[in-house]
């Protein structure tokens, strides 16, 4: 009898386990060239937008490349190049950044080196407008024109239920001496490009990428990794109600505890549904690796941290909401020293488990992947090194 039982629930495990399917990976980036920092959007019709940085042989910085998918992501034209995008510096957590207003503006952002004495780490945040859909660009200016600001970088942007842009950034600027950077605000309005530029929280931490997100109900919600009595960087999460006008004081969405005095590069996700916000992240507190929780409460309160993968490589986590609320949460992790690959986890709307997968083999280099919804799936895409060259690969997933 206790054989029988075994048998069933062996049995029982193998019909609830689903395989993920979806189509071969595909190459978007051109061939002849390395490309990086990939990034998935949607433009003002809701077609699934992929963009990237190419670089030219012997180059240390690239151009912005994006496609538009005509078929809900199952194809992309070859890339179009943005032109006023250029001498990018290639990083993939501060990949550049495009969104698409409804009034038929696109918005692409872009980050390069500072060459500032004062920090020879130092960078600078560009962006570039076209009017017309992306037909036509304009020269791109800088995101801060003051002179006191040296160091901008790990931005993100949304487009807010006005129509209005805004977005985020860490800047050195800040009114003390303490360790880390200050997380700026700025939005679009009467004329184009970003204003009223102003700090909204000091001492983040000023090498992970920060996120920000809009949900159904129009709140605008920041999450980043923070500085917390001088030594731990924990991820933390703000919520404003007013467009970006006020924000909640800093909550910890896990108190990990991580003390380190050293540069993580590797920023947080965070999606909203109907059952609250969700969260991923990685740290080096409390064991080490991509972790997950939720708040049902709208950042109140948070559940425990779960870990989404055995290996503590893991790292680069990205989040999707589905179209029935399920979530899809990709990242990356070595499995050994020869090789990186991509990983997909399947969840339900409230946070249960329901598919594992790696899209990639343990042998090959592929890293820093970035998921959006299309129909009931997901599509995936990522950097992979293939035949001596990192390219931009795209996949389409049944979930």
């Amino acid at each position: 009898m206790k054989r029988l039982i075994t048998v069933f629930v062996i049995f029982l495990a193998a019909c609830q386990s689903r395989q993920i399917s979806g189509s071969a990976e595909r190459v978007v980036s051109d061939t002849a060239r390395n490309a990086s920092c990939t990034y998935l959007t949607r433009d003002a019709a809701g077609r699934p937008v992929l963009s990237w940085v190419e670089q030219r042989a012997g180059e240390e910085t690239g151009m912005l490349y994006y496609a538009v998918s005509p078929d809900n992501g199952e194809t992309f034209p070859p890339g179009k190049p943005v032109p006023t995008a250029q001498g990018i510096l290639p990083h993939g957590e501060n990949m550049p950044k495009m969104i698409f207003r409804p009034n038929g503006e696109v918005i692409a952002m872009y980050g390069t080196q500072s060459n500032d004495p004062r920090n020879k780490y130092a960078g600078k945040v560009f962006y570039t407008l076209s009017a017309d859909g992306g037909a036509t660009w304009q020269p791109a200016v800088p995101l801060v024109t003051d002179t006191a600001g040296y160091d901008q970088r790990y931005f993100d942007m949304a487009v807010l239920p006005s129509g209005e842009a805004v977005t985020i950034w860490l800047d050195n600027r800040k009114p003390h001496k303490q360790e880390g950077s200050t997380l700026y605000i700025a939005t679009t309005g009467a004329t184009p490009g970003f204003h009223r530029e102003r700090p909204i929280v000091q001492t983040v931490c000023q090498c992970c990428r920060t996120a920000l997100y809009v949900d159904a109900q129009g709140g605008l919600h920041a999450a980043f990794r923070d500085i917390i009595q001088d030594t731990i960087r924990d991820m933390v999460h703000i919520f404003s109600k007013d467009g970006g006008e006020t924000f909640t004081q800093p909550v910890r969405i896990s108190a990990d505890n991580w003390a380190i005095n050293g540069c993580p590069h590797t920023g947080p996700a965070m999606v909203r549904n109907a059952n609250g916000l969700h969260f991923a992240w990685f740290t080096m507190g409390g064991g080490q690796g991509v972790f997950y929780c939720q708040s049902p409460d709208n950042g109140i309160t948070y559940t425990r941290r779960e870990s989404i993968s055995a290996l503590p490589t893991a790292k680069h986590p990205q989040l999707a909401v589905l179209g029935k609320g399920d979530l899809a949460l990709v990242w990356d992790e070595a499995a050994d020293t020869s090789g990186n690959r991509i990983g997909i986890l399947h969840k339900s709307a409230d946070g249960q488990t329901l598919e594992r997968e790696f899209l990639t083999p343990e042998k090959e280099f592929a890293g820093f992947p970035v998921v959006e919804r299309v129909g009931e799936g997901v599509l995936v895409a990522y950097k992979k090194r293939r035949n001596g060259k990192e390219g931009i690969y795209v996949r389409s997933l049944k979930l």
